[in-house]
């Protein structure tokens, strides 16, 4: 049986036929994908991440045994039924990616390494390129992370995103801590979206902070006794 209850969806993408999704608190394990409900003969996707602006499209199924770990990157996109595609996080944010018309998908990983080189937006332009889709057409859901009050970057951090021209509404000086800042990663990748031409209206977002939720991997909160959080998104066959 899959525990249900260690898995949030979006109510937006649960309406979509063809599609598998979920965030998965710290009680969802790797084999919970081979118990998913439509999951059979379904392969999981994986990526070496390493916190870059690399993007995967995925044009035919892995042998099996293959499991994508070899390639560098942090972000897949696929019109291939059959796979689940894997972000794996611990307060990074995960966003899953739909495009219903064209039946795209992709899942994205997105620390602030990743935000600041537009991982996002380079994940929307493969699939525009490559898929057909229209940013109009693509829904985003954007999953639990570590929150603007608990994320704490220093000036160098800072200073970066703002030579990128990224507000500097999205850093608050930590009080009694000169040259430390709290970031909102969400509202960065929120801001992401809108650029790349996503409507606000399809973007949906599970506001649970990783770092004061228990339930959630944090690396900032357990640092080397750190899990990892399943974030994932497939196309079912159609029949």
């Amino acid at each position: 049986m899959v525990r249900y209850e260690e898995l949030i969806t979006v109510p937006a993408f649960d309406r979509i036929p063809f599609l598998d999704h979920g965030f998965g608190t710290s009680g969802w394990k790797e084999e919970d994908f081979e118990k998913l409900k439509g999951g059979r003969g379904f392969r999981v996707l994986y990526l070496h991440q390493v916190h870059s602006d690399i993007v995967r499209l995925v044009r035919e199924i892995p042998e099996q045994g293959q499991r994508g770990e070899e390639w560098q990157g942090d972000a897949l996109v696929t019109t291939l039924p059959g796979l689940f595609l894997v972000i794996k996080s611990a307060d990074c944010l995960p966003v899953l990616l739909v495009d219903k018309k064209r039946r795209a998908i992709a899942a994205v990983h997105c620390g602030w390494r990743g935000t600041l080189l537009s991982v996002l937006r380079k994940a929307i332009s493969v699939m525009k390129e490559s898929c057909d889709s229209l940013p109009e057409h693509i829904l985003a859901a954007l999953g639990p992370a570590i929150s603007g009050w608990c994320y704490e970057v220093g000036e160098d951090v800072r200073q970066r995103f703002l030579t990128r021209e990224f507000p500097a509404s999205l850093f608050q000086s930590v009080p009694d801590r000169p040259g430390k800042y709290y970031f909102d990663l969400r509202e960065a990748n929120r801001l992401e979206l809108r650029q790349a031409g996503v409507c606000d209206k399809n973007i949906f977002s599970v506001d649970i902070c990783t770092h004061c939720d228990s339930r959630f991997p944090s690396f900032r909160r357990d640092r080397e006794n750190t899990g990892r959080m399943f974030s994932f998104i497939g196309l079912r066959h159609v029949r």
